[in-house]
């Protein structure tokens, strides 16, 4: 990947929506939720808290920027945006 963010942005891929139901009935492409949670590609300077690898749930998808690097698709998030890590 050669995008680097600069000063309190992030470069985030998105995780796949699901497709299955926990009992078992497949959601059509067009009822499925855009997803929140992303890991974390790549930091911009002045991000102290938030590092490569790391996954998080971040809001405001209008704030975002999308990005296609080759075949990848990444989104651009304001580290104001992010709302919690997860582990």
């Amino acid at each position: 990947m050669n995008i680097q963010p600069m000063a309190e942005y992030i470069v985030v891929q998105a995780e796949e929506a699901k497709t299955k139901t926990a009992s078992g009935l497949y959601i059509p492409g067009s009822a499925q939720e855009k997803p929140k949670t992303a890991k974390v590609v790549a930091v911009g300077k002045e991000v102290s808290d938030i590092k490569v690898g790391d996954r998080v749930i971040y809001k405001n998808e209008y704030e975002t920027t999308t990005v296609k690097s080759g075949k990848d698709e990444y989104i651009l998030v304001f580290v104001k945006n992010v709302i919690a890590t997860v582990k």
